[in-house]
């Protein structure tokens, strides 16, 4: 991807190999510190292929094909204004549900702005033309999300699994349901589904709002069917009001309860990191900085507001080495990890649980293609600290592990990824590795999770 660096009236423009994807946008600094896009789709991708897009150019937008009205100006993902909950405190009343759906902008569809780092992936966005993002739809979305009556036991919500204050992920070997029930696969974390389409380990959710359906009626998890769940949500006066008017036409049904709860994973979304940061000063690193500041003071300025940004949140010289491995041919990491994301939405066998008799076979059993035995969807480095443990099996407990894995070359097997290889890191190296994925952590937005329909 080659990034280009615009002052506010495109006077000047700095231009750089960017080492996460291939493709050809603007990023200004965090004077302008997000892309806007409609909550339509910006362009169509393949499911497993996010990298085939066509560039767009930032300001790209595409006007929804949803009757609603739009709004006017644009909501950044990742602020708690679309987190934060109907204002009031204690529960939430029937009252505050009304006043709340009677304001005519909690129906508008959003035009929404990705984060600094996240928002060169304005062409993948995902979902939005089906399922257009509005204010009311997010916030019932984010009771449906910490509700734990749509559990058969009443005792698990989607949270459970999928916890704010664990990284959207939860820090356990494997998933726990309902009578403390277990599969066989880690929880994956729930932020920047934004940018993804298909969903699962295995990627047998097509869409955000299939796998938001799904765990609803799976027995190990919350142990429902999707009539029980329906009929227990209707009879709630809060929750039959907004459905009542948000999807006026459908009104509540399995598939209106899954739109809702994809509509808040979406809000969901990482903040900059220090390695953001870090990216908008590097694109000034070949500039004649004294030159730049007598002939054009205004992209002088943009440099002036990137290198504060970086001093204010600094990555420190071992994550600053671990970029160059992690960017480079020695540890390669890019082969999966790739794009604004940092995930390259593709499945990949590392050889992880590939020594025993029988093994999960992950994207095998959805497709039946033999070279996807063993192969499991790559997830996001950004946050990765906070989503321990790793791998689809939960089986290592560290970040450091997880650098020892790559080392090695995985596991040997058939059906090994042709990038899976010994690195011969050395101790260092592998310290800066595990830094510099630290580095790529960033704020997640505030999230109200108690006030729900009484």
């Amino acid at each position: 991807m080659r990034l280009r660096l615009a002052s506010p009236f495109c006077l000047v423009a700095v231009t750089m190999i960017c080492q996460g994807c291939d493709q050809s946008t603007a990023i200004v600094p965090d004077a302008t510190p997000a892309v806007a896009v409609t909550t339509t789709q910006a362009a169509a991708t393949t499911p497993d292929s996010a990298a085939s897009v066509e560039p767009t150019t930032p300001a790209a937008s595409v006007k929804a094909a949803a009757p609603a009205s739009s709004a006017s100006e644009p909501v950044l993902l990742g602020t708690p204004e679309l987190t934060a909950g109907i204002p009031g405190e204690g529960p939430l009343t029937t009252a505050q549900i009304q006043a709340w759906l009677d304001d005519p902008k909690n129906h508008e569809i959003l035009q929404i702005e990705l984060p600094l780092g996240l928002n060169a992936g304005i062409d993948q966005v995902k979902g939005l033309e089906a399922n257009p993002l509005t204010r009311a739809k997010i916030e019932l979305g984010r009771q449906l999300y910490f509700d734990t009556r749509l559990a058969k036991d009443t005792a698990i919500a989607c949270a459970g699994c999928h916890d704010p204050e664990q990284g959207y992920a939860a820090h356990t070997q494997f998933g726990v349901g309902i009578e403390k029930l277990t599969g066989n696969r880690n929880s994956p974390t729930a932020y920047n589904r934004i940018l993804s389409d298909v969903q699962f380990w295995d990627g047998r959710a097509g869409t955000l709002e299939e796998q938001a359906k799904g765990p609803i009626a799976n027995p190990i998890e919350m142990g429902n069917t999707h009539d029980a769940c329906v009929t227990y949500l209707g009879a709630i006066p809060g929750y039959k009001l907004q459905f009542a008017k948000i999807f006026r036409e459908e009104g509540l049904t399995i598939d209106t309860v899954a739109k809702a709860i994809a509509s808040f994973e979406r809000a969901i979304v990482t903040g900059p990191s220090p390695y953001d940061y870090n990216e908008q000063l590097r694109l000034f690193a070949e500039q004649d900085l004294e030159s730049l500041k007598e002939d054009d003071p205004d992209t002088y300025a943009l440099y002036e507001k990137a290198l504060a940004d970086a001093e204010a949140h600094p990555m420190d010289d071992s994550a600053k080495r671990g970029r160059e491995l992690f960017f480079g041919q020695k540890a390669n990491c890019t082969a999966c990890h790739v794009g604004p994301n940092l995930a390259d939405e593709k499945y990949h066998n590392l050889g992880v649980g590939m020594a025993v008799e029988k093994p999960d076979l992950g994207r095998f059993e959805v497709t039946k293609v033999e070279t996807d035995k063993g192969a499991f969807k790559t997830p996001t480095i950004r946050n990765v600290e906070q989503t321990a443990p790793y791998m689809h099996d939960g089986s290592q407990q560290t970040l450091e592990e997880v650098v020892e894995w790559y080392n090695k070359g995985g596991h040997p097997n058939p059906y090994l990824d042709k990038d899976v290889r010994k690195l011969d890191l050395t101790d260092q190296e592998k310290q800066d590795l595990v830094a510099f994925m630290k580095a790529c952590t960033g704020p997640l937005p505030k999230v109200e999770t108690e006030r729900l329909p009484q």
